[in-house]
């Protein structure tokens, strides 16, 4: 008998997870859960066409009704939840109820640190639960945790991170793979890094900390900012163990001054503003004017960049590590690079969990899940990564 899986979320990312569940998880069966339930069964649909069996089934469910969510969740060995990063403190209090192991996709490092304070009654129930499981923060903290293992001590931490399109387009040079509210999430306020060992709050698009990356060609220069969100807990758990952990966000040239030119204007705010005897929130109307513009399409083509450098020392000498992930558009699947960063990642997590590799509690990536048996998933699934150490006297 194997395992069954669950995912909540019956979108892009969600319907990559459950794909993967089903081909690598040792799956009996694999249920995709949605408050739309055309949705959830046009997902359910797509995994058991990929996998030319039936496998997978889409259901009809309101995550946000706890007592259908709990009787649910009594039948399920493992699951993810993809749907919005505000919902995940009360299905983590359900999952732990029902004695179903939990990641998600996480979104909102304050969230993420409610989820952790519930540790002991997860413990007490064998539960596991990992949450903020996707690219970044998620696979990122993954690739961190393997370049910090090949250091005998690590000093700093800096990451690269984007998902952009192959073909960028004018005026905005993106496509949004994933929900619009994320990305916005990402683009307001202020991250949390480390520095000179203590937590700092570095605010998002700041001009200071604004640089030019370099990666092989095609792709050649990228333009590299801060936008929160994306170290996650990882600064709280290092904090004065670790000297520098800093993460940027990397995008097509010209995507920066666009955007901070918004975020300046207060496209980004939430709090309602009158405009012509109507309330309306900015934010609202940012979504609801430049998301049907930047929307990825059928014929759009991404790729996802991971670049950790991580320095310190190595046998008593000074070293560096860098790792470059670069993932493409799957032709073969349909899996835009963002769906399988993302959903893959979560799923990963949803079969350690499943198989008992996890610790039992609510942990971070960054102490729950192994870095080195992460990667070796990772490449099983045709993900190559770019490993170089490079030892230095002293």
């Amino acid at each position: 008998m194997g395992y069954i899986y669950a995912v909540l979320g019956g979108g892009r990312q969600g319907t990559a997870a459950a794909y993967d569940m089903a081909k690598f998880g040792d799956a009996e069966r694999v249920i995709i859960a949605d408050a739309n339930v055309s949705a959830a069964r046009k997902s359910a649909a797509r995994v058991n066409q990929l996998l030319d069996k039936e496998i997978a089934e889409g259901i009809h469910l309101d995550v946000s009704d706890a007592a259908s969510l709990l009787t649910f969740l009594k039948g399920v060995d493992s699951f993810l939840s993809a749907v919005p990063y505000w919902l995940n403190p009360e299905i983590t209090k359900v999952a732990i109820q029902a004695r179903a192991n939990m990641c998600d996709l996480g979104g909102h490092t304050d969230l993420v640190r409610e989820q952790m304070k519930l540790n002991n009654l997860a413990q007490e129930a064998r539960v596991a639960v990992i949450p903020d499981c996707g690219q970044v923060p998620g696979m990122g903290t993954s690739l961190i945790m393997y370049a910090m293992s090949l250091l005998d001590k690590t000093d700093d931490i800096f990451m690269w991170d984007g998902g952009n399109d192959q073909n960028p387009r004018p005026p905005f040079k993106y496509i949004l793979t994933f929900n619009i509210a994320g990305l916005t999430n990402e683009y307001y306020g202020a991250a949390r890094f480390l520095r000179n060992y203590k937590l700092v709050d570095v605010p998002t698009f700041r001009e200071e900390d604004y640089e030019i990356v370099e990666f092989p060609e095609p792709i050649g220069k990228l333009e590299a900012f801060v936008t929160s969100g994306g170290t996650s807990t990882a600064p709280y758990t290092f904090e004065g163990k670790v000297r520098t952990y800093e993460n940027k966000t990397l995008r097509h040239i010209g995507h920066f001054a666009q955007w901070k030119t918004l975020l300046d204007v207060g496209f980004l705010e939430e709090e309602p503003v009158s405009v012509g005897g109507t309330k309306v929130s900015p934010r609202d109307l940012l979504h609801a004017l430049i998301e049907p513009k930047i929307r990825a399409t059928e014929n759009d083509r991404d790729f996802v960049i991971i670049r950790v450098k991580a320095t310190g020392e190595k046998d008593s000498r000074k070293a560096e590590v860098v790792l470059d992930v670069i993932d493409y558009y799957d032709e073969a699947t349909g899996f835009s690079a963002m769906e399988r960063t993302t959903g893959f990642h979560g799923a990963i997590i949803a079969i350690m969990n499943a198989k008992g590799i996890t610790s039992r509690g609510v942990h971070p990536v960054e102490v729950g899940v192994p870095g080195a048996l992460f990667v070796e998933e990772m490449r099983k699934r045709g993900i190559e990564m770019d490993e170089k150490i490079t030892m230095t006297a002293g």
